[in-house]
């Protein structure tokens, strides 16, 4: 008996297919393919949709708002109805058509591999699929920005999913509930949403160690300037706002601290005996004037910090006004930088792919229920992997702080999930260059790992350390955590990887050290303590289970009392 008497009969029919029956390369343009029906854009659920408009009140998950002090509950973790797109016979073809030479190049690997019997030939065209693959994205990828691109295209990108029949029933049935848009606010975006808003100019590309190339003159060119120039505005904007807005709420403080003072001096006592009289300032409200004038004089200095702040935020806001107005001379609607940046950046995110495997991972590319078998839980969605962002950021809430002029402003990191089979994320960029102050970071997770867990816990770790070695600076190897940390690996006499150890022991701290189970050397908890810390809450449960955690709690306050925390 045959491979092909073995599989799916739907699988056996579409591979008997000859390459001329495969849609050519080219064929088609952006809106080939039969499934008119399934587009996908920013409103509903991706499903049957008639307008391709986006709204314009559409809250833009990309931009930074630094009020916001955690994230909001998931409001919808599946769909009710399951999609029916993986139900269409004609989704492998659709995914197809209108791509270059690797799309059948692609299909005859793939036939080969499914059809193939010897394991020694499975497994040579299951490595040559993984670079044909790639090649095949990266021809879809120009497309993601057209509001017309089929649904099983940006399927294809977003779970590695180009056949449905490779997958179980109910794993077909899990997939099709997968909540498709945006919902949250969170710049938590899956691959075909990461190379749209890089295509539209809302996200500038990754940054890598290749040498800048020679800037090309044009409106992409022009456009892309303006993004940056704003993006480092921005962050010059949102500063000076947040600080503005602390310094108000320290003068609405000191206010009201000088009615209450000033209330208590206008308060007195009739004379007895000459109740038209009342009695002179006693010793209390005498102390009341020093106390008053220590107030006034804060007020001053708060008012002119105010006032600079206020200025800042003022020529800020003009610049702001200006880019913006340059900004849309450009059309949002088409393609706005140019073809070798969005191909540039799916090199780029090929590296990071292969970076969430490692060189001894499972690099296949496609879903297939022969590697897949996450649990629901434990597939990288982007809910999911919200829900163990906000659980990590409960036991550490600065994990996505950075301090600015002793102000510490929570920014969410560009998450991108990967669709492979990776069991660590990893951190690409701490922040841009241009915009140090706000500017989001860049990590990336998986989507199919044995632990979802973890693999947010190593990127958030790689988050960690990277924030405070360029905080640090030249001296990063004394200074602050990671100084701490690298004199207790060389006093260790440890050889490796510095940053791998710190990830290993963050992963204990944050998954058994917060539950008062020690696990790290004496040195390094203390370390964590100090640098990586828990919330009050928790700290104060911690010292009543161990003498250990009282004497780390007990330094707390001997540094509070003597102004050196």
């Amino acid at each position: 008996m045959s491979a092909m008497d073995d599989m799916d009969p739907e699988i056996a029919a579409l591979l008997n297919e000859t390459e001329s029956n495969l849609p050519s390369a080219g064929a088609g343009g952006d809106d080939a393919g039969d499934d008119e029906g399934y587009t996908f854009g920013v409103e509903g659920s991706g499903r049957y949709k008639d307008d391709d408009s986006e709204s314009e009140t559409e809250k833009n998950p990309l931009a930074v708002d630094l009020s916001v002090s955690k994230f909001k509950p998931i409001e919808k973790f599946w769909e009710e109805e399951p999609n029916p797109v993986f139900d269409d016979p004609k989704y492998y073809k659709t995914c197809f058509t209108g791509e270059d030479e690797s799309a059948p190049r692609l299909h005859q690997l793939l036939s080969k591999y499914l059809t193939s019997q010897d394991r020694n030939d499975r497994s040579a065209y299951r490595q040559q699929i993984i670079p044909a693959y790639w090649n095949f994205l990266r021809s879809m990828a120009p497309k993601m920005a057209n509001a017309r691109t089929p649904l099983c295209k940006h399927l294809a990108m977003r779970y590695g999913m180009v056949l449905p029949s490779l997958f179980a029933p109910d794993q077909k049935d899990f997939f099709s509930r997968a909540v498709l848009d945006n919902t949250t606010g969170e710049p938590v975006l899956y691959m075909d949403e990461w190379i749209k808003e890089i295509a539209l100019g809302h996200l500038t590309p990754s940054l890598t160690d290749e040498l800048p190339t020679k800037k090309k003159a044009g409106p992409a060119a022009d456009q892309q300037r303006i993004q940056q120039l704003k993006s480092k505005n921005d962050g010059k904007m949102q500063s000076a706002e947040n600080l503005l807005t602390s310094r108000e709420a320290e003068r609405a403080r000191l206010e009201l601290q000088v009615q209450d003072k000033v209330k208590m001096l206008t308060e007195h006592n009739p004379v007895i005996g000459l109740d038209n009289h009342t009695q002179p300032y006693s010793d209390t409200q005498r102390r009341l004037f020093a106390e008053i004038n220590t107030l006034f004089h804060s007020l001053q200095k708060v008012d002119k910090e105010l006032a600079g702040y206020l200025r800042e935020l003022q020529d800020a806001k003009e610049v702001n006004y200006s880019l913006e107005s340059k900004a849309s001379e450009f059309s949002e609607d088409t393609v706005s930088i140019g073809l070798e940046e969005i191909l540039g950046e799916m090199t780029t995110v090929r590296q990071m792919a292969k970076m969430t495997c490692g060189r001894q991972g499972n690099q296949f590319p496609i879903l297939s229920k022969e590697f897949f078998h996450c649990l629901g839980k434990e597939t990288g969605f982007r809910e999911n992997v919200i829900r163990e962002l906000e659980e990590i950021e409960s036991i550490d809430p600065g994990c996505f702080q950075r301090i600015h002029r002793n102000v510490p402003n929570r920014i969410v990191p560009y998450v991108l999930l990967v669709p492979t089979y990776g069991d660590s994320g990893f951190c690409w960029e701490p922040f841009e260059r241009l915009n140090r102050i706000t500017s989001r970071g860049r990590i990336v997770i998986p989507m199919y790992p044995r632990n979802l867990k973890i693999a947010c816990l190593t990127a958030v770790a790689d988050l960690r350390w990277q924030v405070a070695k360029e905080k640090a600076s030249f001296d990063w190897m004394s200074e602050g955590l990671t100084g701490q940390y690298y004199q207790y690996i060389e006093g260790k006499k440890l050889r490796g990887d510095v940053k791998q150890f710190f990830i290993e022991d963050y992963i204990l701290w944050m998954t058994k050290e917060c539950n008062g189970t020690q696990k790290l050397d004496k040195e390094v908890r203390a370390i964590f303590w100090r640098y990586i810390p828990f919330p009050q809450e928790r700290k104060d449960e911690l010292k009543k289970r161990s003498m250990v955690y009282q004497e780390l709690y007990q330094r707390d306050i001997n540094r509070s009392m003597s102004d050196g925390y």
